[in-house]
């Protein structure tokens, strides 16, 4: 392990001249089914041979994607081409979230082996759906050499059904914004989508009517995502889901992502798949959410040192260690071999009687029991949701309600670092098969504030069976954390049967057809035979 003081950036290279750049701009490219896609094309002035960057978007290609991608990695000596998806900003087709960008990425590749400046070698650049675009195609493109991926995966399912659950708000503000982005108010859909979203989501009306509210008419995607909650291998998702080519990837790929992000549980499944398939990709976390434009010019010069390295030659930009993470609470950035850290040790902290939380294990005493009602349904306070501020919140006014449970720590005596995995398991029992429960990790100060750290939900079904006592024992995943607690700080873990409307209420049945409003009562046990814990990644801070 290493500190440092920036997020990326290896050693220092000299200053190099920047080129002129020519755009040339609506370019028809042609795809198998006779849909026309338009692309920009920014040219680096005299490199008539140069590496080229491709970037798919459903967003756009001029404006400040344009000058961000297009301009500045053209000035550094790369072609860079900005490919519209279907059914936006000029390209045809309907854009189907998700289907078309396997063929139509590859559609793209075959068009620019044609093309008189291409010199066979390619790289891949983008956050979030063109990330997703990127690994669409990664498996299936040899000439494909770079990639550098941001606040993404390789399948976007387990973020929209998280839990089991569903991350309702995130899903509607997406498919509410790229409804928006085709209208005359198009610059103003990143602003009005999560305000619409919000006042549709507390509107009380069935879930399924949600988008009329949000966007005026019937989204046909969040519709398709209601109607396709269920297991993974729905042919809807079979489509859409590269995470089982993600080992096959012959490319260099670099990843950002952010503690706060949607995305981050899936896309370190992606480093993992790659190491296991004997790779070594980069990975910087930051203290970013996901729409968050800090860690946009950070990731651009990763990016950048990232190419130079892997289609020129010049590694004079890379860092010598391939893990870099920014330790929340310590406020610093350090460096690792690997994802999770060397020296991490799992330890359980034990929900305990008199809603006290320590390593013992619990002594003897009756459950604590909340109710859940869908009708006043537990808040989210923070937490990570697709656009917004997804940095920590004082939870405490969500901790005072009557169906949150808060377990409290003792302080502790010395600085703790906890970086790595975090799962929850617990002992319960439900007054319905169908229930969720939600458990959130959150540092209290000093000073009393309880800012959320860590979250994660558990949809509970039929499948999850009882024991002869009516207890389930459920486990609950909750994002990775790289986070320091202070001397005289508290972990506080909180249990609730839901988070809205960053997650959708649970009325049982499906999406579309669950309408049952009665209340669940849930208690949690932590007792010898029912014991219920919270696993943190207790870090060594030796160095290595």
């Amino acid at each position: 392990m290493s500190v440092t003081r920036t997020p990326f950036g290896g050693s220092r290279r000299a200053t190099r001249p920047l080129r002129r750049i020519a755009v040339q701009r609506d370019i028809p490219i042609r795809m198998p089914d006779g849909v026309t896609l338009l692309a920009d094309h920014h040219i680096p002035v005299g490199a008539a041979k140069a590496p080229t960057l491709l970037i798919r978007s459903p967003y756009g290609r001029a404006g400040m994607l344009g000058w961000m991608y297009g301009r500045t990695f053209a000035r550094h000596g790369f072609h860079v081409l900005i490919q519209s998806c279907r059914g936006g900003f000029g390209s045809g087709g309907r854009l189907d979230p998700l289907a078309d960008e396997h063929d139509d990425g590859l559609a793209t590749v075959a068009w620019l082996r044609l093309q008189p400046w291409y010199d066979g070698t390619l790289a891949m650049h983008g956050p979030s759906y063109l990330g997703y675009a990127q690994w669409a195609v990664a498996a299936d493109t040899p000439d494909l050499k770079a990639m550098a991926t941001q606040v993404t995966a390789s399948c976007f399912r387990d973020a929209a059904y998280v839990g089991g659950a569903f991350a309702l708000e995130s899903a509607l503000i997406w498919t509410t914004l790229t409804a928006r982005m085709r209208g005359p108010l198009a610059h103003m859909a990143a602003i009005t989508a999560p305000r619409q979203t919000r006042r549709a989501t507390l509107s009380g009306r069935p879930v399924s009517e949600l988008d009329l509210l949000s966007a005026g008419r019937p989204l046909p995607f969040f519709q398709e995502l209601l109607a396709n909650h269920g297991e993974p291998g729905l042919p809807y998702w079979a489509a859409r889901d590269f995470s089982a080519y993600v080992g096959q990837v012959s490319a260099e790929v670099t990843m950002t992502g952010g503690w706060y992000d949607v995305f981050l549980p899936w896309q370190l499944k992606d480093y993992a798949a790659m190491r296991a398939a004997g790779r070594q990709p980069y990975l910087t976390i930051g203290p970013w959410y996901h729409a968050d434009i800090r860690h946009a010019r950070a990731s651009n010069a990763d990016a950048l040192a990232w190419f130079r390295a892997h289609l020129m030659g010049d590694r004079s930009g890379l860092r010598e260690a391939p893990v870099r993470l920014f330790v929340t609470g310590a406020d610093e950035w350090r460096e690792y071999s690997d994802w999770p850290p060397p020296r991490v040790t799992p330890r359980r902290w034990h929900l305990q009687p008199g809603f006290a939380l320590a390593p013992d294990n619990p002594a003897e005493a009756p459950p604590d029991a909340f109710r859940w009602d869908p009708r006043h349904p537990t808040p989210a306070l923070g937490g990570p949701v697709l656009i917004g501020d997804s940095t920590p919140r004082d939870n405490r006014r969500v901790e005072a309600r009557r169906d949150v449970l808060v377990y409290t720590s003792p302080a502790f005596s010395g600085d703790t670092d906890m970086i790595g995995e975090v799962s929850a398991d617990l002992c319960l029992r439900t007054s319905r098969e169908h229930a969720d429960v939600v458990v959130r990790v959150c540092d209290v100060h000093p000073d009393g504030r309880s800012m959320n750290v860590t979250e994660g939900v558990r949809r509970l079904t039929p499948a999850d069976q009882a024991d002869a006592d009516g207890v389930r024992r459920v486990r609950v995943d909750l994002w990775p954390i790289g986070h320091r607690f202070r001397r005289g700080h508290r972990i506080r873990v909180q249990v609730a049967g839901g988070a809205y409307p960053r997650i959708a209420r649970n009325l049982g049945g499906t999406l579309l057809d669950g309408s049952d409003m009665g209340v669940v009562d849930l208690e949690v046990f932590h007792d010898s035979r029912h014991p219920s814990a919270v696993t943190l990644p207790l870090a060594d801070r030796s160095p290595q």
